[in-house]
Parts: structure tokens; C-alpha cells; sequence
């Protein structure tokens, strides 16, 4: 499917979200070297642990209010939200302040408002995509993403140590300018919400009825086995994939020293432990921006069960590898297996999620799956207390075990799924 055919809020959302991610980028993978400084590594791995899990809350909370109150006012209102939280993180580490409690509160915010967008944003694609372009049309938000994340890096690795509180500026105002654009452009898409009954109702009932309600539905949602145990697999497995910019920052700069990146007659060029981060994550996001959609494609030929279990085990193994070696190239080829670990499944999941949810639940279904980032971002931080406590060794030994007992869940999920569809396809 051409972009040029895509519905028109698909259109808008491409072109804002994506230059909200490169500014986002720009100092985000830097944050957890920031709040390691500030706080140490023990605390500041507890802190985003905390963090998050107020992001579990507002990303179920997220789901129930695409669906009930809409995917537009979601998202309108998420932005803006995200805009003021960025400003407060501004002024927390300006050249006036330093307070980095402050600014630890406001990057919360901006994870909780991250998580309110994020189920109406991607419920809204299938509202308006037809399920066999669904994969593509995925894919091509993933790989605007992963050019902003490997932009972003570069830029910072520049202007991130000398001008945080600009970039923060930055972010706010692009914020502000999305939550405008979505505002003025789009138009709302939620089946419940055009036909107006949800909003009828609920302007009727009291607070606690609507949590009852949510409530209610997300207990249906997960007493869908092979769904739960989708959501399982996918929290064991992030447990790698989100060390991008916890662990791997961390153990990059102290393992890293300064190395010689390459030498041309007597010019030679070093980079230290920041720079080779910058150079490793740029890496991850050119590859997927290059690759995400010719292997989304050349993924649909297989069978998905053994593509997210052969995922599962390459993040396992790559994941092994970085903390095994402490040169930048080797640093490089492990990042190159990680990432296509990610690509194999990067299309395929939204498409996946969309094929189980019923229509009116699309916003829910979704929410619900991404608690598989969600939990994996408030699990994941307890890796940075961990080197301290076991070492680096043994700390990326037990990711890549936890990624091998997600291929071990992915297994038993499809069986499940495979058994369940046939007994509905002959009653």
C-alpha cells in the first residue's frame, strides 16, 4: 500500500510523529547516564522502575479512553500533555535550576502521557487500514521511528552535553505543534465514539461505574489465554530489547574507554565510551529504517510462531554478546543480529493484535498488548542495580535466558492460538 493512498489522518500523523521522534531522540538515549549520575545506579534503576509503573496504569486507562472517549481527543490531549511535561524537565535542568527530582517527576509525566497516546495512535490504524496492508502500513511507522532513532543520537551526541535545555525547548514546542496539527487535521475514527452511544452513556455515570466497566473488560481481554501468554513472551523478551538505552548505554561508557574508530595515513579518529553508544544505537536505527519493511516482507512467507520464537532466541544470543566483548566492532556485529531480531517481528505484532481484537475493543486489545512494553520498561531498569551487584557477565547472561524462555512462551501461545481457532472455525 502507497502512502500516497493512505487515509488522510494516517498522512498527518506520519509527518508530525516523526519529527517529534527525532527530537525525542535526541537526548532520550542519554537520560539514563544522566539519571545515573545524579542519583547513582542503584537509585536511579529503582526510580525508573517507579516511573513506569505509573506508565502501566495510564497505558490501560489509555486503551479504555480510545475506545470510549476517542482515538483524536486521546491523542490531541496526550501531546499537549507531553509538551508541558517536557517544559517543566526544561526548566528542572536549565541553566537557572538544577534539580534533578524535578526532573526526574517530569520524565515520568512524559512516560505516562507516552502511554495514554500510544493504544489510541495505533488503534486509529486499524480503524482506517484494511487487514492485508495492516503489516506495511505498521511497518512504515516503525521505520519513521528508527530514522528518528538514528538522527536523533547523532544530533545529540553533538548538541545533547552543551544544550540539553534547548533540545528539551525543542521537544516542547514540537509537542505543542502535534497536538495542534492532530487537532486541526484528523478526525476521529472509533466505531464506539461515532456512533455516539459509549459518550451518551458514560456522561451519565458515576466516576467508579466507568472504572467498574474498564475493569470488566480488561478481565475478558485476559481471559484470553493465548493473548495473555502473548503479552508473558513479549514482557520476557523486551527485557532485551529495552536494555537500548538502560544497560547498554551504561555498560558501553564504562567498558569502552576511547578506543581508535579508524585511521586514514596519519589522521587518526577516537571515540570514547558516548560516542561509541551514539554510533552503536545509529547503527540499530539505520538498519531498521532500511530494512524494516523488505523483512516485514519477506517474514509474511513464514510461519509466525517460528518467527517470534526465532527472534526470541537471537535477542537472546546478541544480547549475550555485547556484554561479551568490549571493542566497537564487535560492539557493532552484535547489534547488527539484535536488531534483526527486532525487524522479524516489527510488522508482523500490530498485525497480529489487530487479527485477534473485536472491532469495538481494538483500543483495549491494543493497550493490553503493549503492557508487554510497558512491564518490560518497568522491569528492565533492575539490570543497572544488577551489574552492581553480579557483575556485567552474569547480568547479560540472565537477559539472554529470559529471551530464550519467551521462544519457550511463543511456543505454547501458538498451540493455544492454533487449537482455539480451529475449534471456532467447526463450532
Amino acid at each position: 500500500m502507497r502512502i500516497r493512498d493512505w487515509d488522510s489522518n494516517l498522512k498527518v500523523r506520519l509527518m508530525g510523529e516523526s519529527l517529534m521522534n527525532i527530537t525525542y531522540w535526541m537526548f532520550f538515549p542519554f537520560l539514563a547516564i544522566y539519571f545515573s549520575e545524579e542519583f547513582g545506579k542503584e537509585l536511579a534503576g529503582l526510580l525508573l522502575i517507579v516511573s513506569q509503573l505509573f506508565s502501566v496504569m495510564a497505558n490501560l486507562l489509555g486503551g479504555y479512553s480510545a475506545d470510549r472517549i476517542g482515538r483524536k481527543k486521546m491523542m490531541v490531549l496526550s501531546s499537549c500533555g507531553q509538551g508541558i511535561a517536557f517544559f517543566t524537565f526544561a526548566m528542572a535542568s536549565s541553566p537557572w535550576f538544577d534539580l534533578p527530582v524535578l526532573a526526574f517527576i517530569a520524565f515520568a509525566v512524559v512516560g505516562v502521557f507516552g502511554a495514554l497516546y500510544w493504544p489510541a495512535s495505533q488503534a486509529m490504524v486499524a480503524d482506517v487500514v484494511e487487514e492485508k496492508d495492516r503489516s506495511d502500513v505498521f511497518a512504515i511507522f516503525y521505520t519513521s521511528l528508527n530514522i528518528a532513532v538514528v538522527i536523533g543520537p547523532i544530533l545529540g551526541g553533538i548538541f545533547y552535553v552543551h544544550y540539553r535545555f534547548q533540545l528539551l525547548l525543542a521537544a516542547t514546542a514540537v509537542c505543542l505543534l502535534l497536538s495542534f496539527v492532530l487537532y486541526k487535521w484528523t478526525r476521529e475514527t472509533s466505531p464506539a465514539v461515532l456512533a455516539k452511544r459509549t459518550m451518551q452513556t458514560e456522561k451519565k455515570e458515576k466516576w467508579f461505574h466507568f472504572l467498574a466497566a474498564q475493569i470488566k473488560d480488561y478481565g475478558v481481554i485476559f481471559k484470553d489465554t493465548p493473548f495473555l501468554l502473548y503479552i508473558l513472551a513479549g514482557i520476557l523478551a523486551g527485557q532485551t530489547f529495552m536494555q537500548l538505552d538502560l544497560l547498554i548505554p551504561v555498560y558501553t561508557k564504562e567498558v569502552f574507554g576511547t578506543q581508535t574508530f579508524f585511521t586514514f595515513g596519519d589522521f587518526t579518529s577516537k571515540v570514547n565510551g558516548e560516542q561509541a553508544y551514539g554510533i552503536i544505537l545509529s547503527e540499530n536505527g539505520l538498519l531498521v529504517a532500511i530494512f524494516t519493511i523488505a523483512v516485514t516482507r519477506w517474514m509474511n512467507k513464514f510461519r509466525e510462531q517460528r518467527v517470534f520464537m526465532l527472534s526470541s532466541i537471537l535477542y537472546g544470543g546478541a544480547i549475550f554478546w555485547y556484554g561479551s566483548v568490549n571493542s566497537l566492532w564487535g560492539m557493532a556485529a552484535a547489534m547488527a543480529v539484535f536488531t534483526f531480531a527486532e525487524l522479524m517481528t516489527a510488522g508482523l505484532q500490530q498485525s497480529f493484535i489487530s487479527r485477534l481484537a473485536p472491532e469495538k475493543m481494538r483500543g483495549q486489545y491494543f493497550a493490553a498488548s503493549s503492557l508487554r512494553f510497558t512491564f518490560s520498561r518497568t522491569l528492565a531498569p533492575i539490570s543497572i542495580p544488577f551489574t552492581v551487584w553480579f557483575g556485567y557477565q552474569t547480568t547479560f547472561a540472565l537477559l539472554g535466558l529470559l529471551a530464550l524462555g519467551s521462544a519457550f512462551l511463543y511456543y505454547i501461545m501458538f498451540k493455544k492460538y492454533e487449537t482455539a481457532r480451529y475449534k471456532s472455525m467447526h463450532g
